[in-house]
């Protein structure tokens, strides 16, 4: 009886052709929808529903000039944007309206609009309304699809910052060519989780040395090691992938045993790098350095040559022992000559009292890192 009531209020309301009693009508309704809206029946919502759809039509057409009209309904979107039973063709209609304060709360956050309402608007919205859209917590691949064919590099990085949006790989397509001409869109977008490992190759190879950099350095733990190994392919322009062990106990036991039957050389460290023996060499080099693995492995998982020749100095390798372990690295591919004849002359300039003073450091630091037990 009380919406009836109310119903009756708004005809009158309208009838009387006021805009202030256009706006307070809106501002009761409004208030008594959301005083109860968890416990109103469909039926209730449906015909709230009916009544803010007759305001709204009315209050539009003074907003194209009229500020407080604009206010209002800026008010009246912000309001309902986080209620789940609001009424979805209020929703719709506040999400069509071509003033971005009116539509953005509910296309950042209403949960009435669907998947198709979505598409919808990505097809005919300008940049302000899928900016908004591309910020909401969820979208599917549909959704994100339909956003990116309209070609907005604001929208594209948008989304790929965006955690909770789910992209394809046509998706992607559209952003990497994008990305070529836009340095913080490549970094955000290789490291995203669902980027595809080809299509994450084929960023690397386009991008630039900064960018290569600056990916490797923002990459989480769970994707270090495959965009390693695709910034090194791509450094080279060949197929080049970096070696992905992860378990280095059995390679420690048989080099310790080894070392302790006097049979650890640099013979047998020469021979694990040729056989691209990854963890043996890791093992093998951190024993004749009087290293540990800890320290070893992140200069041999490095794209950078320097880091590895400290040990190698340290254990006094001659460099044709120096060069396989280099190349030990790589699970497939080599070093270019160039590449090789570099690190050639810094190992040659490399003196061993400064490379057992790195090392020393490099210890340091990693015991500092471990886990205190009590």
């Amino acid at each position: 009886m009380l919406i009836r009531s109310i119903t009756d209020e708004v005809e009158a309301a309208i009838e009387a052709g006021s805009a202030e009693k256009h706006l307070d009508a809106l501002r009761q309704v409004t208030g008594l929808f959301l005083l109860s809206a968890e416990g109103y029946s469909g039926e209730q919502i449906e015909l709230f529903g009916d009544v803010l759809e007759r305001l709204i039509r009315t209050i539009e057409l003074r907003a194209l000039a009229d500020v407080a009209a604009r206010i209002a309904l800026a008010e009246l979107s912000t309001q309902l944007a986080s209620i789940k039973q609001a009424p979805a063709a209020v929703i719709r209609r506040l999400a069509h309206n071509d003033e971005i304060s009116i539509a953005r709360p509910v296309l950042t956050e209403s949960a009435r609009l669907t998947a198709e309402d979505l598409i919808e608007l990505a097809q005919t919205k300008g940049e302000q309304h899928l900016l908004a859209i591309s910020g909401r917590w969820w979208l599917t691949e549909i959704v994100t699809d339909a956003l990116l064919k309209r070609h907005y590099p604001s929208v594209s990085r948008r989304l790929v910052t965006n955690p909770g949006a789910r992209m394809s790989a046509a998706g992607y397509a559209i952003v990497l060519k994008q990305a070529e001409s836009d340095p913080d869109l490549a970094v955000e977008t290789g490291i995203r989780v669902d980027l595809p490992a080809q299509q994450r190759r084929q960023l690397l190879q386009n991008a630039t040395e900064v960018v290569r950099t600056r990916l490797l350095s923002r990459a989480p733990p769970h994707l270090f090691e495959e965009i390693r190994s695709a910034i090194a392919a791509a450094s080279t322009g060949a197929h080049r992938e970096m070696s992905r062990t992860r378990d280095f106990a059995a390679a420690r036991r048989f080099v310790t045993a080894l070392a302790k039957h006097g049979k650890l050389s640099e013979p047998a460290l020469l021979a694990f790098a040729k056989e691209r023996k990854y963890a043996e060499t890791v093992a093998a080099l951190a024993e004749l350095s009087g290293s540990s693995v800890e320290v070893i492995r992140p200069v041999m998982q490095s794209l950078r040559d320097d880091g590895v020749l400290i040990p190698c100095r340290v254990a006094g390798l001659n460099w044709d022992t120096v060069a396989a372990v280099l190349e030990a690295r790589f699970a497939s591919g080599s070093m270019g000559r160039h590449e090789l004849a570099k690190a050639k002359e810094q190992y040659a300039k490399l003196t061993l009292e400064n490379a057992r003073r790195l090392l020393k450091f490099w210890q340091v630091r990693a015991a500092d890192a471990k886990p205190q037990t009590h």
